[in-house]
């Protein structure tokens, strides 16, 4: 709550000592207990007595609401799947037409030897 650590308890009781006294010092700590108590017991009454509490938790739900929601909303994953998707499609579509072409390439080479060796057969036939 306070966020104090062991130190600085030793120190608050050694100055504590020395400024009340050793004798005094057990009636100190009685009398800072009981009021802390009453204290605690007075904040807690008017937290109920305002509605604060109910008003704080109504705050948290609505704040785990809210990061619940915009996690769901969270659109970078599909984004991310879409992605991969179009890139898996496209390299498949590169692919493809790679492959086709390299056909058509083989194809139009031999019909280009082919072109190529009727036309010395023809001309071999010419007198």
């Amino acid at each position: 709550m306070f966020n104090i650590g062991f130190g600085e308890i030793m120190l608050v009781l050694v100055v504590a000592f020395v400024i009340v006294g050793p004798d005094d010092l057990p009636k100190v700590a009685r009398w800072l207990g009981r009021n802390l108590r009453k204290l605690r017991l007075m904040l807690r009454e008017l937290k109920q007595e305002t509605g604060w509490d109910e008003l704080e938790k109504e705050v948290k739900d609505v704040q785990r609401d809210v990061k619940a929601t915009v996690r769901e909303l969270d659109v970078t994953a599909d984004l991310k799947d879409a992605a991969r998707s179009v890139k898996t499609e496209i390299d498949g579509v590169t692919k493809d037409v790679e492959r086709d072409v390299k056909q058509l390439d083989k194809s139009m080479k031999a019909e280009a030897a082919q072109l190529d060796a009727d036309l010395k057969e023809a001309a071999a036939k010419q007198p």
